[in-house]
C-alpha cells in the first residue's frame, strides 16, 4: 500500500483553494510580476528615485572624498527662535551692567596694561557694515572672558550690548542646571558640548552670529591652561570653521594676557585684587592664500580646518612670547621706580628738623651727635643730660618713622605744637586746654627760639 505524504496532500488543498478564490473574486496577486513593474526603466517613479539615488551617491561622494569633513552653511533664519525678545531685552540689561563691573574691577582694584589696543579698537569699532569679527585669545583663568574683554574696551562701548562680543562655553561648565543656563545666555554665552564635534548646534549659532556681523570671541584651546598659564595648548580645528564656513571671512584678531592666573589662581573661588595684567593685541591674521585654495576645491577640508588652526595657534605663541618679555621689563620698571620713589622720599625725611616737632631727628641719635660736635661748640653748663641706651634710642627712632606713617604731615605738627606747648607749661604749673594750631607754635617759639637766639 503506498504511503500517503501529508505534507502534499495540503499544499493541493491550499493550491485548490487559491484556485477557487480567484474565480471568485477575479483577483490575481503576484508580487514577483509587482516588483518588477515598480522598477521598469520607463516608469516614472522608478526614474524619479534612482535619479534621487544618484544625487546623493554623488554628493557623498564630492563632499567627503577622504574624510568627513565638508562644508556646512547655516542659514540666516537659525537662530532666529534662540533670540526672542525678552531675551534680547535681558542681554540689554545684562550685558552692560556686568561689563562695566567688570571693567571697574580690573582699571580700578587691579592695573591693565595694554599693548596694541588701538587694532583692536580699529577692527571693532570701524570694519565695515555687515563685516565680521572674531577674536582669539589664550585661556589662562575661568574668568578670562569677561574680565579681560571688559577691560579692553571703554565704557561707552560697553553699553551697547547688540555689538558686544558672543562666545562659547561647554555645556557641563555654565549650563548645568536653569538658573546658571538663564544667567549665561542673559550675557550672550552660546551652550557647546564637549565630544559632540565641530557640526553641532552650538557651532552653527557661532556661525550665524558671524553671517550677521557680529562679534564671537573664542579660545582656541577649547579648555584653559592647566599650569597657570605657563604652556599654552594646540590650537582646535573647530575654529578653522568658524574662519571658513562663515558666509564672510571674518576679520581675526589675536591677543594674549598674562597676569590672569594671580586674579584667579587655579581653585579660586573669589578674584583677588591688587595684580596686574599684561595685554597685547596683534594685528589681524590674513586667511587669504586658504580662502583661494579652497575655491579651488583640491585640498581636503578637514586639511584646511587644520591649516587655519596652526596658523592662529603659531600666532597667538609668537605673541605669548611677546607678553612675558613686556611683563618681565615692565615689573623690573616698577622695582626701579619705587627705589627711586622711596630714594626721595628719605631724602625729604632726612631734609625736616623733626626736632622742632619733638618727634627727633630722623637720622640716628649718634650721628647726629657726631655732627653737631663738629659744627656747633656750646658752652659747658651745669645740667646733665640723662644718658639713654642704645634700645631706648632705637625705640625712639622706630616710633617717630611709625607716627609719621599713620598720621597727616598737618596734623603732626599740629600734634607736636599742642604737646611741646604742654609740656612747657607744666613746668609753670598752667593748664592747657583747646589750644589753636597756630597759637601754640606762636608760644612755643617764643619760648624756646628766641631764648636761643638771645643767648646767641
Amino acid at each position: 500500500m503506498p504511503r500517503l505524504d501529508h505534507g502534499d496532500l495540503w499544499k493541493n488543498k491550499v493550491r485548490s483553494l487559491q484556485l477557487q478564490l480567484r474565480d471568485r473574486f477575479r483577483v490575481a496577486v503576484d508580487r514577483h510580476l509587482r516588483r518588477q513593474q515598480i522598477f521598469i526603466p520607463d516608469g516614472y517613479f522608478s526614474s524619479t528615485l534612482q535619479r534621487w539615488l544618484r544625487r546623493f551617491r554623488d554628493f557623498r561622494q564630492e563632499s567627503l572624498p577622504s574624510s568627513s569633513f565638508y562644508r556646512k552653511r547655516v542659514s540666516n533664519e537659525f537662530s532666529a527662535e534662540e533670540d526672542s525678545a525678552l531675551l534680547r531685552m535681558l542681554q540689554a540689561v545684562a550685558v552692560p551692567v556686568l561689563g562695566n563691573v567688570c571693567h571697574v574691577f580690573m582699571n580700578g582694584l587691579n592695573r591693565v596694561q595694554v599693548y596694541g589696543l588701538e587694532k583692536l579698537h580699529e577692527s571693532l569699532l570701524h570694519r565695515p557694515q555687515g563685516k565680521p569679527l572674531l577674536t582669539v585669545s589664550n585661556h589662562v583663568a575661568s574668568m578670562d572672558d569677561p574680565l579681560v574683554i571688559a577691560s579692553l574696551l571703554p565704557p561707552h562701548v560697553l553699553l551697547d550690548a547688540r555689538n558686544l562680543r558672543w562666545t562659547l562655553c561647554a555645556t557641563d561648565r555654565c549650563f548645568r542646571n536653569p538658573v546658571t543656563s538663564a544667567f549665561f545666555r542673559s550675557v550672550k554665552v552660546l551652550p557647546v558640548s564637549r565630544g559632540d564635534g565641530i557640526y553641532q548646534k552650538g557651532m552653527d549659532m557661532a556661525i550665524s552670529k558671524l553671517n550677521h556681523g557680529g562679534w564671537v570671541h573664542i579660545f582656541p584651546e577649547g579648555s584653559r591652561s592647566r599650569d597657570g598659564g605657563k604652556t599654552m595648548g594646540s590650537s582646535k580645528r573647530g575654529v578653522g570653521r568658524l574662519v571658513l564656513d562663515a558666509d564672510s571671512m571674518p576679520i581675526v584678531v589675536p591677543f594674549v594676557h598674562t597676569g590672569m592666573q594671580d586674579i584667579m589662581p587655579i581653585g579660586a573661588n573669589f578674584p583677588r585684587v591688587g595684580k596686574t595684567v599684561t595685554v597685547l593685541v596683534g594685528d589681524p591674521i590674513n586667511f587669504d592664500d586658504l580662502h583661494s585654495v579652497e575655491k579651488a576645491e583640491v585640498v581636503p577640508r578637514g586639511k584646511l580646518y587644520d591649516a587655519v588652526a596652526t596658523r592662529i595657534g603659531n600666532r597667538l605663541y609668537e605673541l605669548k612670547l611677546q607678553v612675558e618679555s613686556l611683563a618681565i621689563e615692565q615689573e623690573m620698571q616698577l622695582i626701579s621706580s619705587s627705589m627711586h620713589t622711596m630714594e626721595r622720599a628719605s631724602g625729604l625725611i632726612q631734609q625736616v628738623d623733626w626736632e622742632l616737632f619733638g618727634m627727633g631727628n630722623s637720622m640716628s641719635v649718634h650721628e647726629d651727635s657726631q655732627q653737631r660736635q663738629e659744627t656747633i661748640a656750646l658752652p659747658n653748663t651745669n645740667v646733665t643730660q640723662p644718658q639713654q641706651s642704645h634700645s631706648e634710642q632705637n625705640l625712639r627712632t622706630g616710633f617717630s618713622y611709625r607716627v609719621r606713617g599713620y598720621m597727616d604731615r598737618m596734623e603732626l605738627m599740629s600734634f607736636a605744637a599742642r604737646g611741646l606747648f604742654m609740656n612747657h607749661g607744666t613746668k609753670s604749673s598752667a593748664v592747657c586746654t583747646d589750644i589753636a594750631p597756630l597759637k601754640a607754635w606762636k608760644q612755643f617759639l617764643e619760648a624756646n627760639l628766641l631764648r636761643h637766639w638771645n643767648y646767641c
